[in-house]
């Protein structure tokens, strides 16, 4: 029987993941397709009941649905608990359906190596309130930053965020002997301080869907710090990207997290370690 594993979100069509993880799934010769499931809001509970079905492994979550899939599932590892996120789904030997979230090690991973960024002790900027900046945030507080600035279209949501950060890491016990507390602040989009912070901050990352749409930008004005990284999750060349490097910040695409979070899924699936050389060809080629 081959099996199936599947990205859940509206829309996918997008996704470069089916290629890298196909190219994956053959490489190591296992009986398995990976596929694109579009899944507007009304039709989740019967995508997640799909996967009960021993034809299928698992499955990635994409927006709209990181917080909204929480519910229907059995049970969930701690860091997806902890971030009120999923982004990956997988099977239990007894079919228990489980829910992680691959994002947040996967962001901290991208930035190390390929943005060669160590995120401890420094000022950042997070756009976006949605489930992957809801990783974000928790990979960035867990990293020690020394400030998180997140910004949001609507300042509710963005508070909201932070709220659960605080309730769920912030801990004096895990930072009294290594770092102090992040400074935690949230911004509406269109607040007059947003571009101070942007100019006293090192890292600026885009968690919005902002610039999938040709020459759409997160940010209406884009103020960049001497040396300041500018992170898009987004994972192709994008308009904010442009602007960022044309006033002289390093620029990295999303790419990266990407390919980590989507090896990190593939051993949650398969059991087998993810073969990342093979599948980083295949999304370089897609």
């Amino acid at each position: 029987m081959i099996q199936r594993i599947g990205l859940i979100g509206d829309p996918v069509a997008h996704s470069r993941s089916p290629a890298m993880q196909n190219a994956a799934l053959m490489h190591l010769g296992i009986p398995a397709r990976y596929e694109l499931w579009h899944t507007p809001a009304d039709e989740l509970p019967a995508r997640i009941a799909m996967l009960r079905t021993s034809e299928c492994l698992g499955a990635n979550v994409t927006l709209p649905h990181k917080t909204a899939v929480l519910p229907l599932l059995d049970d969930l590892e701690q860091i997806a608990a902890r971030i009120g996120a999923v982004n990956t789904i997988y099977k239990r030997a007894d079919g228990t359906l489980v829910g992680t979230n691959t994002d947040a090690p996967a962001l901290l991973t991208t930035l190390r190596e390929d943005g060669q960024f160590e995120p401890g002790g420094q000022r950042v900027v997070l756009l976006g309130a949605s489930g992957a900046a809801r990783a974000a945030a928790y990979a960035l507080v867990a990293a020690h930053v020394e400030r998180l600035v997140v910004v949001n279209r609507t300042l509710e949501r963005a508070e909201a965020l932070l709220a659960d950060v605080t309730l769920s890491q912030l801990d004096p016990h895990d930072y009294q002997e290594t770092a102090p507390l992040p400074q935690l602040i949230a911004l509406a989009l269109d607040d007059p301080d947003v571009p101070a912070y942007l100019a006293d901050s090192m890292l600026l990352i885009n968690a919005t869907a902002v610039g999938w749409q040709a020459d759409t930008t997160p940010l209406p004005t884009l103020t960049v710090a001497p040396g300041m990284l500018v992170y898009d999750m987004v994972y192709r060349p994008t308009r904010l990207l442009r602007e960022a490097a044309a006033q002289g910040a390093r620029t990295l695409d999303g790419l990266g997290m990407l390919l980590h979070q989507g090896a990190l899924a593939f051993t949650h699936w398969t059991g087998r370690p993810a073969p990342l050389a093979v599948m980083r060809r295949a999304l370089q080629t897609a």
